[in-house]
C-alpha cells in the first residue's frame, strides 16, 4: 500500500484535497482534470497510468504543464489497491466523497465539503464499482435539468473541485 501521497500532502502548502481519478481511462479527461487540479491547488491527483501523464507530449502540452506542478501518483483499481488506500485515507482523517447518482446521494449545492477530502470519480458510462462505492462516506449528485442524465467525468470532477474551492475561499475570508 502506498501512502506516500498522503504523507507528502500533509507536508505541503497545497489544499488537503485529493482527486482520485484512477478509474478514469480517457487521456483527454485526465489532461483536463490535471489542469483543473493544478489551478485550484489540489493536494494530489491519483491516475491509472503515471507514465502517460509524465511522458506523453500531448498530455504535457494540453495540460499547460500541470504535469510538472501537480503531485500525481499511480494507482490502479485492480487487486484491491484502491480499496486499501481509501481505508488508509480514512484513517488519516479524510472524508471520501464520490460523484455518483444513488438513492442516498446529496445534492452538490447543499453539500458542505470538509477540510480534508478525497473526491473519487468513476469510469465514464459505468460509474464507480460497488466494492469501491461501499467505502465512500458521501455520494454527491450534480443536478441535471436537460434530457442527458449525466455530465462527463472531467466536467463533474471540475465542478466538485470548484465548489470545494469556493467553500474554502468563503471559510478563509471569514477567519
Amino acid at each position: 500500500m502506498r501512502l506516500a501521497l498522503t504523507l507528502r500532502l500533509l507536508q505541503t502548502p497545497r489544499h488537503p484535497v485529493i482527486l482520485c481519478a484512477s478509474l478514469v481511462d480517457e487521456i483527454s479527461d485526465l489532461v483536463g482534470l490535471a489542469r483543473t487540479c493544478e489551478v485550484f491547488n489540489v493536494g494530489g491527483l491519483i491516475v491509472p497510468n503515471l507514465c502517460v501523464c509524465e511522458e506523453d507530449e500531448t498530455f504535457a502540452t494540453i495540460s499547460a504543464t500541470a504535469n510538472k506542478w501537480m503531485l500525481m501518483e499511480q494507482m490502479r483499481p485492480e487487486n484491491g489497491e484502491l480499496a486499501a488506500v481509501m481505508l488508509a485515507w480514512k484513517r488519516h482523517g479524510f472524508t471520501i466523497v464520490a460523484v455518483e447518482q444513488t438513492t442516498s446521494s446529496v445534492c452538490l449545492s447543499s453539500y458542505a465539503f470538509p477540510e480534508k477530502v478525497v473526491i473519487v470519480l468513476g469510469k465514464e458510462k459505468e460509474g464507480i464499482p460497488a466494492d469501491i462505492l461501499q467505502l465512500v462516506d458521501v455520494c454527491i449528485e450534480i443536478p441535471h435539468f436537460g434530457h442527458i442524465r449525466s455530465l462527463g467525468v472531467e466536467v463533474s470532477g471540475s465542478l466538485l473541485l470548484w465548489t470545494c474551492t469556493q467553500q474554502r475561499l468563503a471559510r478563509d475570508s471569514t477567519q
